[in-house]
């Protein structure tokens, strides 16, 4: 494959997040020559779509509507392709945020964001495991209760308890790892997480050999 074939193979959405040139890095790593843009057209056109993310649910989704994203994004999922939230990429996926109020999200996942409980220090930030509660390809060659490195505050509470693919333990058992059909979201970094988080980039870039990627993905 050419460089440009791949680039426009695998696109990070570029909406202002402060961890996207960490996931560009680990996408060039491992040769996947990503491309970062804002296009709602590049959108339209990928075949594997990574919304990274950090910072607030009111300030992620007041971007991602000014820049016209929020509609391309709900496009692109219902097409059947493979996509990855990290962090909060994987919270505005959800149908809102208890941050600040109540901030709707993208109703893609239906559930809330919830706070984490009282009397812990937040955020959450350092290594901690996953225990994998279903197999599937996005965990090909990941031991269950690997470490992942964490930054949050918020969890995500989905209303199917089906989409939960793995569980972390802070104060509270949380989903770390959502899986909806195409849809994939991950609580921790998989960038800042050394060679597995590599590896989970390089399974989740793979998915999109399939030629039908929401049969593949919904790991049914």
């Amino acid at each position: 494959m050419s460089e440009g074939a791949a680039a426009r193979r695998v696109v990070v959405v570029d909406y202002g997040a402060g961890n996207l040139r960490s996931v560009e890095k680990a996408l060039l790593r491992l040769g996947h020559a990503p491309l970062v843009t804002a296009d709602p057209a590049a959108i339209a056109a990928a075949e594997a779509l990574v919304l990274p993310g950090v910072g607030a649910a009111a300030d992620t989704m007041r971007s991602l509507n000014a820049l016209g994203l929020a509609d391309a994004l709900r496009a692109y999922v219902r097409s059947g392709r493979p996509f990855l939230g990290v962090c909060m990429g994987l919270q505005a996926l959800l149908s809102g945020s208890e941050e600040g109020g109540w901030q709707p999200c993208l109703d893609i996942v239906p559930g809330r964001v919830c706070r984490l409980p009282g009397g812990l220090k937040v955020p959450h930030m350092g290594w901690n495991t996953v225990r994998q509660q279903q197999a599937h390809p996005f965990f090909d060659g990941i031991p269950d209760g690997a470490y992942f490195y964490f930054v949050h505050s918020y969890y995500v509470v989905p209303d199917a308890p089906a989409v939960i693919a793995g569980t972390t333990d802070y104060g509270v058992t949380f989903p770390s790892v959502v899986i909806q059909d195409n849809v994939i979201g991950t609580q921790f970094h998989p960038e800042k997480s050394g060679e597995l988080g590599l590896r989970l980039y390089d399974n989740f870039v793979r998915l999109c050999a399939s030629s039908r990627p929401s049969a593949a993905l919904s790991g049914r």
